[in-house]
């Protein structure tokens, strides 16, 4: 999916915010409480592994088993998601202030890198 220029996450800022405060919600309600850190480090590999599996067998080299063919990248993509979020909010990261700076630097650093680059092309 190509990212348009009315895209929220071009022109405004993306509800990093609303989702770290829903995933809080959440944890509060139905979680109990959060894993500690390092084991919601070891689930983020987890689910990191999971994407990286689909996406060898549904767009690289290797051949899709029958039993891979049901997974959903983007609820395995949500996954990923969620558990940063929850990092995020047992650490006190603003995600949204770190978004906003890093795509600033991002913007900066790579003003004319990639237009230059002719494997780009």
């Amino acid at each position: 999916m190509a990212v348009e220029d009315n895209d929220p996450g071009i022109n405004g800022p993306l509800p990093l915010t609303q989702l770290q405060a829903e995933v809080e919600r959440w944890i509060g309600t139905v979680g109990v409480r959060y894993f500690d850190p390092l084991t919601n480090m070891a689930m983020l590999s987890e689910e990191v592994g999971e994407v990286a599996r689909i996406m060898a067998r549904r767009y690289g080299q290797q051949s899709e088993k029958e039993s891979d063919r049901a997974r959903d990248l983007g609820e395995e993509l949500s996954d990923v998601l969620f558990v940063v979020l929850c990092l995020a909010n047992q650490t006190g990261t603003d995600l949204q202030t770190s978004w906003a700076r890093r795509m600033a630097a991002k913007t900066t650093r790579d003003a004319e890198r990639h237009r230059g680059n002719p494997k780009l092309r």
